[in-house]
């Protein structure tokens, strides 16, 4: 039988085994939202596609990564006008996340990738990125999961030639394209003519299935990079 790679599918006996073994040295913190993604895409859109991510990356680096989901709601005020959105204020979500943080380094993990998958969290965790490696002292990484993406890759949206700040969009070609790759079931086809925006029109599986493979090897070369220290984080010193 495969080694999990979801932390939550340990018995704590397993857990503490394959640590002691150093069998696993790397752990993903997966972050992202539960938000309104116009009227086609289900809500939890952000959680499942950094999910989908995550895992491949563990899948493909098995058996020295695991991912452990902590936290599905992230910074969404902003949409806190549409009914149904779920939000925590800026410091309640970085409070948890550093406790998420915390949880890992406590188990024994000195690499850390926090994939993040929603672009609320951004400026608040870089901009609080060097207290948390002051705290730690860990290798921990921060990256949001298009952030692998280029503008080479952008020009497969629509066959159109347009800037990497185009991705990953609300709810628009790309994330609608992810969603009919890996989870269709998730995606309103027929709401799509009945908005105003007419940009998730363009998506189709063939461009979210690549978008997906190429987010997903680079991801994975990211991740083996920091297990094996060559992505390696340059720590403040830490003054008592």
């Amino acid at each position: 039988m495969s080694a999990p790679i979801l932390l939550g599918k340990h018995t704590r006996r397993e857990f503490r085994q394959r640590m002691k073994s150093g069998e696993l040295h790397t752990c993903i913190i997966p972050i992202a939202a539960i938000e309104q993604h116009l009227e086609h895409l289900e809500m939890e859109h952000d959680w499942r596609s950094v999910n989908v991510v995550a895992e491949r990356v563990a899948t493909n680096l098995s058996p020295h990564v695991v991912v452990a989901q902590g936290v599905m709601a992230g910074i969404s005020e902003h949409h806190m006008n549409h009914a149904g959105t779920l939000t925590l204020r800026p410091g309640t979500f970085l409070l948890v996340l550093n406790d998420l943080i915390r949880s890992v380094a406590m188990a024994g993990f000195t690499n850390v990738v926090v994939l993040n998958g929603h672009g609320g969290n951004i400026v608040p965790c870089r901009s609080n990125w060097d207290q948390f490696l002051r705290e730690f002292q860990i290798n921990l990484h921060f990256l949001s999961y298009w952030d692998v993406l280029t503008q080479e890759d952008a020009m497969l949206l629509n066959g159109q030639k347009r800037l990497p700040q185009d991705l990953p969009g609300h709810a628009q070609e790309f994330e609608t394209a992810i969603a009919l790759a890996e989870f269709p079931e998730n995606v309103r086809t027929d709401a799509m003519t009945d908005q105003t925006d007419t940009s998730p029109q363009l998506a189709t599986r063939e461009v979210g299935e690549e978008m997906v493979s190429r987010i997903t090897n680079r991801v994975t070369e990211f991740v083996r990079d920091v297990g094996s220290g060559k992505q390696q984080q340059e720590i403040p010193p830490f003054h008592p």
